[in-house]
């Protein structure tokens, strides 16, 4: 608001492509063009390779993935026109680093990590930014299940420096800087805000 523009809430099921497409019918409609596009979409079915079934594993990837790739490119196709646009995706440090029963999901944050990368290069020259957030341990709706025993909470909290779980608002600060004036020439890049646990021995 403090540079003039607004924001709107707007329900859209992101697995559903129709309801996509309406969704930014809408916002071309009600608003006549989009700034930014913050994605931050996540699904998690933590568990071994060996026990996914086939359609549990398109699933995931039809959410964490291909609703990424499909939600950029309907930005892209509002933002192009004016010649302006930040692209913003919310991936994970599980795209760079590993664990054990999550496969799927790391295979899909690293797979936006290199959409980030490809659509910089694709629109870097015609005004779009395209850049990622790839949040560390956060006590989200997400990790509900880890944050709630002291044990498992304990041991995720000691394997970041700043020995805590990030907050929400810790991600938010990032977005607003990707999104903002000050951010004009970083493209391509995923900034990382994990309190440091991707560095730790």
């Amino acid at each position: 608001a403090a540079w003039g523009g607004r924001s709107c809430v707007l329900a859209c099921a992101v697995a559903d492509r129709d309801v996509v497409r309406h969704a930014y019918g809408r916002i071309a409609m009600d608003h006549g063009r989009l700034d930014v596009l913050v994605q931050n979409v996540g699904q998690r079915n933590r568990k071994p390779l060996t026990d996914f079934a086939d359609e549990e594993i398109s699933d995931l990837l039809n959410v964490d993935l291909a609703a990424g790739l499909i939600l950029a490119r309907e930005a892209a196709r509002l933002m192009l026109p004016q010649g302006f646009g930040r692209l913003i995706t919310v991936t994970s440090i599980s795209g760079q680093i590993a664990r054990a029963n999550d496969a799927v999901y790391a295979a899909a944050k690293a797979g936006l990590a290199g959409m980030v990368r490809a659509l910089a290069a694709e629109y870097g020259g015609k005004g779009l930014t395209s850049n990622a957030i790839a949040p560390g341990f956060f006590a989200t709706e997400t990790n509900a299940g880890i944050t709630g025993n002291p044990a498992l909470s304990a041991y995720f909290e000691g394997r970041t420096p700043m020995g805590r779980w990030g907050r929400p608002e810790e991600i938010a600060g990032a977005a607003v800087f990707l999104a903002s004036p000050a951010a004009s020439y970083v493209n391509g890049h995923v900034l990382v805000v994990d309190g440091g646990a991707t560095i730790l021995m």
